[in-house]
């Protein structure tokens, strides 16, 4: 387990009870592993880099009042210096260093979630906001995620690279359409272990129908290989949808199935 719990948290040691420290899609994924897995479902394994991190990289750097002073002086009439805003403060954050303390954290956490210290496993490091997939607004998608990241040095790029992803135009943009206040919102990232997309497939699924809102059904979509085909639409995939009265009780519940056609599959190189 984690030595550090101000700066990491394991998945197994998380659910959605910590939004405010690891961020909406984390919370998740914790919950998935800690509901799932004495199923017999399996999620890879992986850890949370806490807002307190992020917070803490920002304090470390003397960024807050920086950024902050920038977000100040957004044109908030046609947001015409939106982009030269966030390019300042995206080269702010990628040229500062994370401190030794979160280095070290981080690097701690690597190595035992690849189980040996000569093994370096292939993982995904992925955004996960603090006030992602609330009620009222919806910020999944927004931050980066960086795949088939390998080895220590990767790994602290790509974190810094999602903390500076917290300040695109488009998150910037929404935070202030939906009037949050930017102090208020912190980034956590997810390290999670990757699987073999060559032999494996991704999906998304919809907890009701996502064109019509109608709650009675799940919509599950699902491709060969890594999902980023089905996120951006570029391929035709398989489709089920799920009627949710009929599962509750046990019975058919499959009420419409197709098959898509597929035709391209995204694999990334190298890793186990």
């Amino acid at each position: 387990m984690a030595e550090n719990k101000e700066f990491i948290l394991f998945f197994n040691e998380i659910g959605m009870g910590d939004v405010a420290l690891v961020g909406g899609k984390n919370a998740s994924l914790g919950e998935m592993i800690n509901s799932l897995t004495v199923k017999g479902i399996k999620v890879p394994p992986g850890f949370a880099i806490t807002a307190q991190a992020f917070r803490f990289f920002l304090y470390e750097n003397e960024l807050i009042v920086k950024i902050s002073n920038l977000l100040a002086g957004l044109d908030d009439k046609n947001f015409s210096n939106l982009s030269l805003v966030s390019e300042e403060i995206q080269a702010l954050i990628l040229a500062a260093r994370i401190p030794e303390s979160l280095q070290e954290a981080i690097k701690s956490a690597y190595l035992e979630l690849c189980g040996h210290p000569d093994v370096e496993i292939s993982v995904a490091v992925r955004s996960s906001a603090t006030a992602e997939d609330l009620p009222g607004a919806s910020f999944a998608g927004q931050q980066e995620t960086y795949l088939n990241i390998m080895g220590e040095v990767p790994l602290m790029d790509a974190c810094q690279k999602c903390f500076a992803s917290l300040y695109t135009e488009r998150a910037i943009k929404y935070r202030y359409d939906q009037g949050f206040q930017d102090a208020d919102i912190a980034l956590s990232v997810g390290v999670q272990a990757m699987v073999r997309s060559d032999v494996g497939a991704s999906g998304v699924i919809f907890t009701l129908e996502p064109d019509t809102g109608f709650r009675d059904v799940i919509v599950v979509n699902g491709i060969w290989g890594l999902g980023e085909n089905i996120v951006q639409g570029v391929v035709d995939p398989d489709e089920f949808i799920v009627f949710k009265p009929a599962l509750a009780k046990k019975k058919k519940s499959i009420i419409s199935r197709k098959c898509g056609s597929k035709e391209k599959m995204m694999v990334y190189t190298g890793g186990v």
